[in-house]
């Protein structure tokens, strides 16, 4: 992932990582929690290192994905909704 990557998913400029990086600014708990929300790192370890890395529990998931999909045009909204339906469809039709 790039910088750049890295800065739209987390909501920062370039300018501000590069302060970040050069310590001319702190991570704040802001960031933390957009970095922990966005790419599912717990915020334990990212403040101090202890525990598991990440996380994968269905509502840390689930919050993830409305944030995701919140970004989405209406009609691509409309898209992920339709191929969801069809996924349990096919699922139903397996089991």
């Amino acid at each position: 992932m790039s910088q750049v990557e890295f800065g739209k998913a987390v909501y920062l400029s370039n300018a501000y990582i590069a302060e970040l990086e050069c310590e001319h600014r702190k991570i704040n708990d802001r960031i933390i929690h957009l970095i922990s929300l966005n790419f599912g790192v717990s915020k334990k370890w990212l403040k101090n290192g202890e525990g598991d890395m990440f996380f994968k529990t269905p509502g840390e998931k689930l919050q993830r994905m409305v944030n995701l999909f919140n970004e989405l045009p209406p009609e691509f909204q409309d898209y992920i909704i339709l191929q969801i339906e069809q996924l349990l469809n096919i699922t139903n039709k397996e089991q």
